[in-house]
């Protein structure tokens, strides 16, 4: 936004005075000091309007160690993650293991969709495979985890697997699929969170147990 210039009107009022030079020499006087005046005035008050045109710049988003399948829902996990208030990138650090960002994923268990959420954390005639549906029940069982565990996100992912409950027991205590679910997860979170640009846990994950996963997923999102 531009800033008004003085008043240039000003200019042109002069100053009563005796004899031709007192009548050219006193508005001279004023043009020169308005000038000056308002030349300080344009650059070094800068209209508080112009300065509100620039946006305060915000970080958002997710790593970009995660799969391409993952990525494809950048934006909505940083939106979910807002709404159930835990770090976007546990969220999508949740998303990679469960599904890789397949809407559509079933697991024998019965668990579905992007977060794998059982059928009972459903209310009644809620539509499971619902991207923004099965984020808000997953993310909110999720930020209770992390609650129970203190804030620690590697307990958080613990009770995200085996059910809060785990939290408070020895690890030793733990299931094998537990276990193994932090041994990937703890690592991947942690690299997104410390902005790496790869990961060797998440790379070791999948070569392991995602590539079927992802290869599915990848198709569903028609990024193949």
């Amino acid at each position: 936004m531009s800033r008004a210039r003085p008043d240039e009107t000003a200019a042109a009022q002069q100053e009563e005075g005796s004899g031709c030079f007192g009548f050219m020499f006193v508005p001279l006087i004023v043009i020169l000091v308005s000038a000056l005046l308002g030349s300080v005035a344009w650059t070094t008050d800068p209209s508080p309007a112009a300065s509100m045109d620039s946006p305060p710049v915000t970080a958002s988003g997710i790593s970009p160690i995660f799969r391409a399948e993952v990525r494809h829902w950048a934006d909505s996990i940083s939106r979910w993650a807002a709404a159930a208030g835990v770090d976007p990138n546990l969220a999508a650090t949740v998303m990679q293991i469960e599904s890789c960002g397949d809407p559509r994923a079933t697991s024998s268990a019965g668990a579905m969709g992007l977060f794998q959420v059982m059928p009972f954390h459903f209310r009644a005639l809620e539509n499971p495979y619902d991207p923004d549906t099965n984020a808000a029940r997953g993310l909110a069982y999720l930020a209770r985890s992390l609650a129970a565990g203190s804030g620690n996100a590697r307990l958080a992912l613990a009770g995200y697997n085996g059910g809060i409950g785990v939290i408070s027991r020895g690890e030793w205590t733990w299931s094998a699929q537990t276990k193994r679910y932090v041994q990937y997860g703890a690592p991947i979170y942690e690299d997104a969170h410390s902005g790496l640009s790869s990961s060797a846990a998440l790379n070791q994950w999948y070569e392991r147990y995602g590539v079927s996963l992802c290869r599915q997923a990848s198709q569903r999102l028609g990024l193949q």
